[in-house]
Protein backbone atom coordinates (compact mmCIF):
# COMPACT_ATOMS: atom_id res chain seq x y z
CA UNK A 1 0.00 0.00 0.00
CA UNK A 2 1.37 3.43 -0.95
CA UNK A 3 1.70 6.07 1.72
CA UNK A 4 -1.03 8.06 -0.08
CA UNK A 5 -3.49 5.20 0.35
CA UNK A 6 -2.38 4.52 3.92
CA UNK A 7 -2.72 8.17 4.85
CA UNK A 8 -6.13 8.52 3.20
CA UNK A 9 -7.37 5.57 5.24
CA UNK A 10 -6.07 7.01 8.53
CA UNK A 11 -7.46 10.43 7.66
CA UNK A 12 -10.97 9.16 6.95
CA UNK A 13 -11.15 6.44 9.60
CA UNK A 14 -9.37 8.05 12.58
CA UNK A 15 -8.37 11.69 12.19
CA UNK A 16 -11.61 13.09 10.81
CA UNK A 17 -13.94 11.20 13.20
CA UNK A 18 -11.93 12.29 16.26
CA UNK A 19 -11.26 15.89 15.17
CA UNK A 20 -14.33 17.34 16.87
CA UNK A 21 -13.42 15.79 20.22
CA UNK A 22 -9.79 16.87 19.85
CA UNK A 23 -10.70 20.47 19.09
CA UNK A 24 -13.81 20.72 21.22
CA UNK A 25 -12.48 19.07 24.36
CA UNK A 26 -8.81 19.92 23.92
CA UNK A 27 -7.75 16.29 24.05
CA UNK A 28 -4.42 15.32 22.57
CA UNK A 29 -5.06 13.27 19.39
CA UNK A 30 -3.41 10.13 20.71
CA UNK A 31 -5.49 7.77 18.57
CA UNK A 32 -4.57 9.71 15.45
CA UNK A 33 -0.87 9.70 16.31
CA UNK A 34 -0.96 5.96 17.00
CA UNK A 35 -2.71 5.29 13.71
CA UNK A 36 -0.26 7.49 11.80
CA UNK A 37 2.62 5.58 13.36
CA UNK A 38 1.18 2.18 12.48
CA UNK A 39 0.57 3.32 8.90
CA UNK A 40 4.18 4.45 8.48
CA UNK A 41 3.42 8.17 8.42
CA UNK A 42 5.53 9.10 11.48
CA UNK A 43 8.48 7.43 9.77
CA UNK A 44 7.70 8.86 6.36
CA UNK A 45 10.97 10.80 6.11
CA UNK A 46 13.30 8.27 7.76
CA UNK A 47 15.70 6.42 5.45
CA UNK A 48 14.27 3.31 3.80
CA UNK A 49 17.20 1.15 4.93
CA UNK A 50 16.03 1.70 8.52
CA UNK A 51 12.45 0.83 7.66
CA UNK A 52 11.21 4.35 7.00
CA UNK A 53 9.44 5.74 3.99
CA UNK A 54 12.59 7.30 2.56
CA UNK A 55 10.64 10.35 1.42
CA UNK A 56 11.21 14.06 1.90
CA UNK A 57 9.84 17.44 2.78
CA UNK A 58 7.31 17.77 -0.09
CA UNK A 59 5.65 14.51 0.96
CA UNK A 60 5.59 15.54 4.62
CA UNK A 61 4.11 18.90 3.61
CA UNK A 62 1.31 17.14 1.73
CA UNK A 63 0.47 15.02 4.76
CA UNK A 64 0.46 18.05 7.08
CA UNK A 65 -1.64 20.14 4.69
CA UNK A 66 -4.31 17.47 4.29
CA UNK A 67 -4.33 16.80 8.03
CA UNK A 68 -4.79 20.50 8.77
CA UNK A 69 -8.00 20.53 6.77
CA UNK A 70 -9.46 17.95 9.13
CA UNK A 71 -7.73 18.53 12.48
CA UNK A 72 -5.44 21.53 13.12
CA UNK A 73 -4.17 20.00 16.38
CA UNK A 74 -2.95 16.84 14.68
CA UNK A 75 -1.39 18.96 11.94
CA UNK A 76 0.55 20.99 14.55
CA UNK A 77 1.77 17.76 16.13
CA UNK A 78 2.97 16.51 12.75
CA UNK A 79 4.69 19.82 11.93
CA UNK A 80 6.79 19.70 15.06
CA UNK A 81 7.42 15.97 14.64
CA UNK A 82 8.63 16.18 11.05
CA UNK A 83 10.90 19.15 11.80
CA UNK A 84 12.38 17.31 14.79
CA UNK A 85 12.84 14.15 12.72
CA UNK A 86 14.74 16.13 10.07
CA UNK A 87 17.37 16.90 12.73
CA UNK A 88 17.35 13.39 14.16
CA UNK A 89 17.65 11.87 10.70
CA UNK A 90 20.80 13.89 10.10
CA UNK A 91 22.41 13.60 13.54
CA UNK A 92 20.55 11.05 15.66
CA UNK A 93 21.39 7.46 16.45
CA UNK A 94 20.33 4.59 14.15
CA UNK A 95 18.33 3.12 17.04
CA UNK A 96 16.25 6.26 17.50
CA UNK A 97 15.75 6.64 13.76
CA UNK A 98 14.61 3.01 13.65
CA UNK A 99 12.09 3.62 16.42
CA UNK A 100 10.65 6.55 14.46
CA UNK A 101 10.58 4.47 11.28
CA UNK A 102 8.65 1.76 13.13
CA UNK A 103 6.04 4.30 14.21
CA UNK A 104 6.83 3.91 17.91
CA UNK A 105 8.32 7.36 18.51
CA UNK A 106 6.84 10.88 18.31
CA UNK A 107 9.28 13.77 18.30
CA UNK A 108 8.85 17.47 18.95
CA UNK A 109 10.85 20.70 19.13
CA UNK A 110 11.83 22.44 22.38
CA UNK A 111 13.72 25.51 21.16
CA UNK A 112 11.87 28.63 22.31
CA UNK A 113 12.62 30.06 25.76
CA UNK A 114 12.22 33.82 26.03
CA UNK A 115 10.46 35.98 23.45
CA UNK A 116 8.39 33.82 21.09
CA UNK A 117 10.37 33.09 17.96
CA UNK A 118 13.75 33.79 19.58
CA UNK A 119 15.85 30.64 19.68
CA UNK A 120 19.00 32.02 21.30
CA UNK A 121 19.27 29.74 24.36
CA UNK A 122 18.95 30.96 27.92
CA UNK A 123 19.31 27.43 29.24
CA UNK A 124 22.52 25.92 30.52
CA UNK A 125 24.31 22.63 30.05
CA UNK A 126 26.96 21.22 32.39
CA UNK A 127 28.78 17.93 32.06
CA UNK A 128 29.94 15.55 34.78
CA UNK A 129 31.59 12.48 33.33
CA UNK A 130 29.24 11.03 30.74
CA UNK A 131 26.15 12.84 32.04
CA UNK A 132 24.92 16.30 31.05
CA UNK A 133 22.57 18.37 33.20
CA UNK A 134 20.24 20.64 31.22
CA UNK A 135 18.40 23.47 32.95
CA UNK A 136 15.73 25.37 31.00
CA UNK A 137 12.18 26.56 30.73
CA UNK A 138 11.03 25.86 27.19
CA UNK A 139 7.96 27.64 25.84
CA UNK A 140 5.39 26.76 23.19
CA UNK A 141 6.40 23.11 22.99
CA UNK A 142 3.92 21.14 20.87
CA UNK A 143 3.02 17.68 22.23
CA UNK A 144 4.40 18.69 25.64
CA UNK A 145 4.25 15.64 27.87
CA UNK A 146 2.86 13.58 24.98
CA UNK A 147 5.86 13.23 22.67
CA UNK A 148 8.57 10.64 23.23
CA UNK A 149 11.48 13.04 22.83
CA UNK A 150 12.32 16.68 22.24
CA UNK A 151 15.00 18.24 20.08
CA UNK A 152 16.27 20.55 22.81
CA UNK A 153 18.59 23.57 22.66
CA UNK A 154 21.04 24.85 25.25
CA UNK A 155 24.07 27.05 25.55
CA UNK A 156 27.19 25.16 24.50
CA UNK A 157 29.16 23.04 26.93
CA UNK A 158 32.53 24.48 25.92
CA UNK A 159 32.18 26.43 22.67
CA UNK A 160 32.34 30.21 23.00
CA UNK A 161 29.04 30.94 21.28
CA UNK A 162 26.17 29.42 19.32
CA UNK A 163 23.95 26.73 20.77
CA UNK A 164 23.95 22.98 21.16
CA UNK A 165 21.14 20.55 20.37
CA UNK A 166 20.19 17.45 22.33
CA UNK A 167 17.71 14.61 22.27
CA UNK A 168 15.82 14.75 25.57
CA UNK A 169 13.42 11.93 26.55
CA UNK A 170 10.05 13.57 27.07
CA UNK A 171 9.14 11.27 29.95
CA UNK A 172 12.31 11.87 31.96
CA UNK A 173 11.36 12.18 35.65
CA UNK A 174 12.93 15.63 36.03
CA UNK A 175 10.86 17.33 33.33
CA UNK A 176 7.81 19.30 34.42
CA UNK A 177 4.81 20.17 32.24
CA UNK A 178 2.11 22.39 33.84
CA UNK A 179 -1.37 20.94 34.09
CA UNK A 180 -2.66 23.86 32.02
CA UNK A 181 -1.40 24.61 28.55
CA UNK A 182 0.17 28.00 27.84
CA UNK A 183 -2.68 29.10 25.60
CA UNK A 184 -0.88 28.88 22.27
CA UNK A 185 -1.23 26.43 19.44
CA UNK A 186 -4.37 24.68 18.23
CA UNK A 187 -6.59 23.42 21.02
CA UNK A 188 -5.72 19.80 21.66
CA UNK A 189 -2.12 20.00 20.44
CA UNK A 190 -0.77 19.92 24.04
CA UNK A 191 1.26 23.06 23.40
CA UNK A 192 2.75 24.08 26.71
CA UNK A 193 5.82 24.98 28.71
CA UNK A 194 8.36 22.29 29.62
CA UNK A 195 10.70 22.97 32.53
CA UNK A 196 13.90 21.15 33.51
CA UNK A 197 15.83 21.94 36.70
CA UNK A 198 17.75 19.94 35.66
CA UNK A 199 17.07 17.00 33.37
CA UNK A 200 19.96 14.55 33.01
CA UNK A 201 20.88 13.10 29.62
CA UNK A 202 23.86 11.07 28.42
CA UNK A 203 26.59 13.07 26.73
CA UNK A 204 26.01 11.15 23.51
CA UNK A 205 22.49 12.63 23.32
CA UNK A 206 24.11 15.63 21.65
CA UNK A 207 22.90 16.22 18.08
CA UNK A 208 25.79 17.47 15.97
CA UNK A 209 28.80 19.19 17.49
CA UNK A 210 28.91 21.43 20.54
CA UNK A 211 28.08 25.02 19.56
CA UNK A 212 26.93 24.12 16.04
CA UNK A 213 23.22 23.88 16.80
CA UNK A 214 22.36 27.31 15.42
CA UNK A 215 23.63 26.31 12.02
CA UNK A 216 21.57 23.13 12.21
CA UNK A 217 18.48 25.14 13.11
CA UNK A 218 18.99 27.50 10.18
CA UNK A 219 19.89 24.80 7.66
CA UNK A 220 17.41 22.15 8.73
CA UNK A 221 14.68 23.24 11.13
CA UNK A 222 13.80 26.58 9.52
CA UNK A 223 13.43 25.26 5.94
CA UNK A 224 11.19 22.46 7.16
CA UNK A 225 9.00 24.78 9.22
CA UNK A 226 8.73 27.32 6.42
CA UNK A 227 7.70 24.67 3.91
CA UNK A 228 5.18 23.08 6.27
CA UNK A 229 3.80 26.52 7.11
CA UNK A 230 3.43 27.38 3.43
CA UNK A 231 1.63 24.10 2.78
CA UNK A 232 -1.23 24.88 5.15
CA UNK A 233 -1.24 28.67 5.55
CA UNK A 234 -0.29 30.93 8.44
CA UNK A 235 -3.57 30.65 10.31
CA UNK A 236 -3.20 26.90 10.75
CA UNK A 237 0.37 26.93 12.03
CA UNK A 238 1.55 27.07 15.61
CA UNK A 239 2.41 30.70 16.55
CA UNK A 240 6.02 29.99 17.50
CA UNK A 241 6.56 28.22 14.20
CA UNK A 242 5.30 31.20 12.23
CA UNK A 243 7.28 33.80 14.19
CA UNK A 244 10.47 31.79 14.49
CA UNK A 245 10.45 30.79 10.85
CA UNK A 246 10.07 34.39 9.74
CA UNK A 247 12.64 35.76 12.13
CA UNK A 248 15.27 33.11 11.43
CA UNK A 249 14.78 33.41 7.70
CA UNK A 250 15.11 37.20 7.77
CA UNK A 251 17.94 37.66 10.25
CA UNK A 252 21.66 36.82 9.92
CA UNK A 253 23.17 34.05 12.00
CA UNK A 254 25.11 36.50 14.16
CA UNK A 255 22.03 38.41 15.23
CA UNK A 256 20.35 35.21 16.32
CA UNK A 257 23.34 34.11 18.31
CA UNK A 258 23.47 37.40 20.15
CA UNK A 259 19.73 37.90 20.77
Amino acid sequence: MSYHAAFSYVLSSVIEPSAERTGGEGRFPRASVTALGRAGLLGLTVAADLGGGGLGLPDAAEVVARTAGACPATAAVLQSHYAAVAVIEAYGSPWLRGEIAAGRHLGSLALTEGVPGEWAPLSTASRTGDVVALRARKREVVSAGEADSYVWSSRPLAAEDGLTLWTVPAHAPDLFVPARTDGTGPYGSATSTVAADPVLVPADAMLGEDGEGLGIVLRTVVPWLLELRAAIGTDAVHPSVAVASRDCADRPVGSLASS
